[in-house]
């Protein structure tokens, strides 16, 4: 089968390999005439970046490129990266990169035409409704990662500075308007983050499955985003070259990400925290969380998660499936506590009551309450 389409759900997807020859047609396709790239700093130098600047610049589109991003960015990254964009005239932005990378473009491309503070804008209530639509530009993504799925999201995480909390900025228009996924780009992630960013996307898979909420798309989607990281993630990790592996990898991040509109839970609920206050990987971070999760959901996630099992070809059921993900992630590399990933003396109160603040607890299938979320944390330690 060639690994190649246009889709158009939940927005229009140019998919495969050496698909980033067409950035300048996206840009047109979303009314983007001089745009501003927007990547991390690690992805800044890299080839993959310079080609897409050559390739925008080739076209009579500039090659202006911000890319002072934070692994987990923040508001003063958003701060600085408005200051550019707004001083260098840019109408819409290409968003490049992982998830830090791809999520703070889309910040940018919401808040600059907006007077409000960032933190009106916080995925609360109808608080998107304060936004100036007209103030919204376009914005081309182009992930070079397969795992958060932002590159088909509506929302951005952006960590309060002062708070050390993680904060959804939501709104339906920050909703890319094209997004190339060019397996190519993600050939040179080096083993940690192909893993760390392949078991993000198996994360929201598995607890938008959980979610106790009604989406059966939602949940058809996140039980196939499994199996393609089932399958393709093991062979991406031991050969990154393996373009098939990767081509369905970065299917299953956008599947991820689209499947999670019926609900996280308490994997990112706990990981959410732990990386805005002790800067972990954030993909890492839900992989050793997820195997504690999903003890402490058992009781309403044993049948369907034994369904999902059967599904995956795994056997024993619930056991079977918790079995699989403990070796799934010592097969990566994955630490197997928060202690092993570099997390040293956390204030278990704060965490604790910032988990508990969380947008994802809405979605988790068991009640978190402070005790139990606190024990979370103490099993994870």
């Amino acid at each position: 089968m060639k690994l190649v389409g246009n889709w158009n759900y939940p927005t229009p997807v140019r998919f495969g390999a050496g698909r980033i020859t067409e950035i300048a047609d996206a840009c047109a396709a979303a009314g983007i005439t001089r745009p501003l790239l927007v990547t991390d700093r690690g992805l800044a130098s890299m080839a993959i970046t310079t080609h897409t600047l050559d390739l925008l610049n080739e076209a009579g589109l500039g090659r202006a490129m911000f890319s002072d991003v934070d692994p987990n960015p923040s508001d003063k990254n958003v701060e600085a990266g408005l200051k550019v964009y707004r001083e260098g005239g840019f109408d819409g932005v290409v968003a490049f990169g992982g998830g830090s990378g791809l999520d703070l473009a889309k910040t940018l491309a919401f808040m600059a035409g907006q007077s409000r503070p960032l933190w009106d804008f916080e995925d609360v209530g109808d608080w998107w409704t304060r936004a100036d639509p007209a103030g919204i530009h376009p914005i081309v993504a182009v992930p070079t990662t397969a795992g958060t799925g932002s590159e088909v999201g509506r929302a951005s995480i952006i960590t309060n500075s002062e708070t050390h909390e993680k904060k959804i900025i939501f709104h339906p228009k920050m909703l890319p308007s094209v997004v190339i996924c060019d397996p190519e780009l993600t050939v040179g992630m080096p083993k940690f983050i192909t893993a760390g960013t392949g078991l993000d996307a198996f994360a929201h898979c598995v607890e938008a499955f959980c979610s106790p909420h009604y989406h059966p798309m939602s949940q058809g989607i996140a039980l196939e985003g499994m199996r393609l990281v089932k399958e393709y993630l093991p062979r991406a990790y031991a050969d990154g070259t393996d373009l098939e592996a990767r081509a369905h990898m970065m299917s299953a991040a956008a599947m991820g990400a689209t499947a999670f509109q019926k609900g996280l839970g308490a994997i990112h609920a706990l990981s959410h925290p732990i990386g805005a206050v002790h800067h972990t990987h954030h993909g890492t971070t839900n992989a050793v969380c997820m195997p504690a999760v999903l003890q402490f959901n058992q009781a309403p996630c044993e049948g369907i998660l034994g369904q999902a099992a059967a599904y995956l070809g795994i056997d024993g059921g619930f056991d079977g499936f918790c079995a699989y993900v403990d070796e799934l992630n010592a097969s990566l590399g994955i630490p197997r506590t928060l202690t092993e990933l570099g997390v040293t003396d956390p204030d278990l109160d704060a965490l604790t009551k910032s988990a508990l603040n969380d947008p994802s607890t809405g979605g988790n299938p068991v009640e978190m309450t402070y005790e139990n979320t606190r024990k979370l944390f103490e099993t994870l330690l």
